[in-house]
């Protein structure tokens, strides 16, 4: 089968360019931004912005083509999830792994594809991606697995769900995809910040996972090419390591440039001896820096990813350093939107406040800074 070749008959939806889809994005942000303090009461993204997601087909730009995608590559992906961001970052950061997922399912054996996507191109699965609560056992045809996997965010709108498990390699684990059936929902998100991201826990008793449902994602895009030789898209060339991440790096600066969004309104509102807080020059200055990052983050975001798309050499080293500059800088300009608002940045009502304390939490989800610091410590120790 020659690459982009399909085996079956694709999945008939609407092709939507680059720009109708970050149209579509820009216009979901005031609307995520008024339901943003909802998703917090509920722990979960509310289900009507899934619907809203669902509708737009935004989501869908993760899927490859045959089922239901868009002849977009996934960097329009971190757009996206830059622009929801915006808005709300919990539903922004749902939306980006939901689409990020239904990329690397095409990393996965063509039955498997074929399974998920059998109920339609908006199907979604959550992860659980730390190996270590997970136990694996060989059975006839596939795997037995048990364990209890943390920090599942989207879980609740999900019906699929794929955890690690240890390979059998050292610090190399396996990827096993299950549907709904196999798996329970433990709420156990009360978190301090992405609250609506619902990232709850999931616990597998015992279950089979056949064969053609395990990907090893070290060897996907590097030595086996599944991806390029289904679906012929640019970005399954690339290894899948070099990919993921940017999922979660996007929707950070997306909170980023909303914090600088509210203060910018703020300054302009606010007055003081008798002029508006905008007119001063320190505050001038401020903003000016608080922007010059979050753009200079944005920017190393898509070139990076455009690297890794494109298999440029050192994709290691330029991923990691992307990723976190992109943590680093959604806090620390988070944290300085807060201060710019004085006592009143840090009360519980005011949206700043939230983006703070959801930049701040995503470095708990993935460990941002660490891990993205030994990486790159290593790539300079070679």
């Amino acid at each position: 089968m020659s690459p982009g070749q399909s085996a079956s008959a694709p999945i008939a939806a609407p092709l939507l360019t680059r720009g109708e889809l970050l149209r579509r994005a820009s216009a979901l942000v005031p609307v995520f931004k008024e339901r943003a303090a909802r998703a917090e009461e509920l722990r979960q993204v509310p289900p009507e912005s899934v619907r809203d997601l669902l509708a737009s087909g935004l989501i869908r730009i993760g899927n490859p083509r045959r089922y239901g995608g868009h002849d977009v590559e996934v960097d329009t992906a971190f757009e996206v999830g830059f622009e929801l961001g915006r808005g709300c970052g919990s539903t922004a950061w749902c939306y980006s792994l939901w689409a990020a997922h239904n990329w690397w399912l095409g990393h996965f054996p063509e039955r498997c594809q074929e399974e998920f996507f059998a109920t339609g191109p908006d199907t979604l699965f959550s992860s659980g991606l730390n190996p270590a609560g997970g136990k694996v056992e060989p059975a006839n045809g596939g795997f037995r697995i048990s364990g209890r996997w943390g920090f599942s965010s989207g879980c609740d709108a999900a019906t699929w769900v794929m955890v690690a498990v240890p390979g059998a390699r050292p610090n190399e684990p396996l990827w096993l995809l299950l549907p709904r059936s196999d798996y329970q929902i433990v709420d156990t998100w009360f978190a301090s910040g992405m609250r609506g991201s619902g990232s709850k826990d999931i616990v597998i008793k015992d279950a089979f996972v056949p064969a053609h449902r395990a990907v090893d994602p070290e060897r996907c895009g590097v030595d086996v090419m599944t991806g390029w030789e289904l679906h012929g898209r640019l970005s399954y060339r690339a290894p899948l390591r070099c990919l993921a991440g940017w999922d979660l790096a996007a929707p950070l600066i997306g909170i980023a440039q909303g914090a600088i969004d509210a203060s910018i309104a703020y300054v302009k509102e606010r007055r003081q001896f008798g002029r508006p807080i905008g007119d001063f020059q320190g505050v001038q200055f401020m903003l000016a820096d608080m922007a010059m990052r979050t753009e200079a983050a944005r920017q190393l975001i898509y070139a990076a990813a455009a690297r890794a798309e494109r298999g440029e050499p050192d994709l290691t080293f330029h991923s990691a350093a992307a990723k976190c500059f992109a943590s680093d800088t959604a806090m620390a300009v988070t944290t300085d939107a807060v201060q710019l608002f004085g006592g009143y940045g840090y009360t519980r009502d005011f949206p700043v406040e939230r983006m703070m304390r959801d930049a701040k939490i995503t470095q708990i989800y993935e460990g941002t800074n660490q891990i993205n610091r030994m990486v790159m410590a290593r790539q300079l120790l070679k």
